[in-house]
């Protein structure tokens, strides 16, 4: 635990109060776009209780207590996940919600489906940490017929962006539609990984975020997380009060019943979240 006196790192600070993604905050330090008391910020910097914050010349709100929320969003085609005003398509203009929130991680413009967006910067973390495994559902429609060899090779791992995608769960639910459930989130995965194998991404929708599902969501609307999703998504990342870990052993994810064995070319439901092959 750091001393109340050492302050809070400004990455943490801005996340806390709502304005953006711990990552998102030191890409705006790095810019020279964050001051402490008029002095600009660096990577690192910790502000002090009854310090001002400014963020492109707009004063942050201060550090303390404040509502947490959880939004799921459908999103569709055409919105950014970006917190940047300055993007007509920004997804925070779009929804119009009165609290500062930011995205849970990101869906490229041209997909659609479950977004999370939040004030609660731990919350946040946790979910987009890298190599959490954190499971992600997709529906995925291409411009050709899916074979039993694309359905195996896209289970199996695909060389994109210097590295072999980790193992996942493809399931062939017609001519050209497809499930996957991925437990990364490198840039444009899924087109990445179809491209591979000469097959065009025509429509991609994302409908499950670890527990919390798109369901029957209409497409440019949202929802608040409900208490007992939020109650499930904390525990399967572990944030759980002291009191509440030691009354009950944690479990693994199961958002569906369903083997959790990985069979090549099969969707299973996990009961557990999928590992990379070491």
């Amino acid at each position: 635990m750091e001393a109340k006196d050492s302050g809070i790192r400004i990455n943490k600070y801005m996340s806390d109060v709502g304005i953006c993604s711990r990552r998102e905050a030191d890409r705006l330090v790095e810019a020279g776009l964050v001051r402490i008391d008029g002095v600009p910020a660096t990577v690192g910097s910790r502000v002090l209780p009854g310090q001002k914050v400014t963020v492109k010349g707009q004063e942050a709100p201060e550090g303390g207590k404040k509502d947490k929320v959880v939004l799921a969003f459908h999103k569709p085609k055409g919105v950014e996940c970006t917190s940047d005003r300055t993007n007509p398509d920004n997804i925070i203009d779009y929804i119009g919600y009165d609290k500062r929130i930011y995205t849970v991680g990101r869906l490229d413009k041209n997909s659609s489906g479950l977004i999370l967006l939040t004030n609660d910067g731990e919350l946040a973390n946790e979910i987009s940490k890298a190599g959490a495994f954190h499971e992600k559902e997709y529906l995925v429609r291409v411009d050709k017929p899916i074979t039993d060899e694309f359905v195996e090779k896209m289970s199996s791992g695909v060389p994109i962006l210097d590295r072999i995608t980790a193992p996942c769960r493809v399931q062939k639910l017609s001519d050209q539609l497809f499930r996957i459930v991925l437990i990364q989130g490198l840039n444009r995965q899924i087109r990445r990984m179809c491209e591979y194998f000469d097959y065009k991404v025509v429509a991609l929708k994302r409908v499950r975020v670890m527990n919390i599902l798109l369901g029957d969501l209409q497409r440019g609307a949202y929802r608040e997380v409900t208490p007992k999703e939020m109650e499930e998504l904390r525990r399967l990342l572990g944030l759980r009060d002291a009191k509440a870990n030691a009354a009950a052993p944690r479990r693994e994810q199961k958002p569906n019943e369903g083997s959790n064995k990985v069979r090549t070319g099969v969707y299973h439901a996990p009961s557990k979240p999928i590992r990379p092959k070491k």
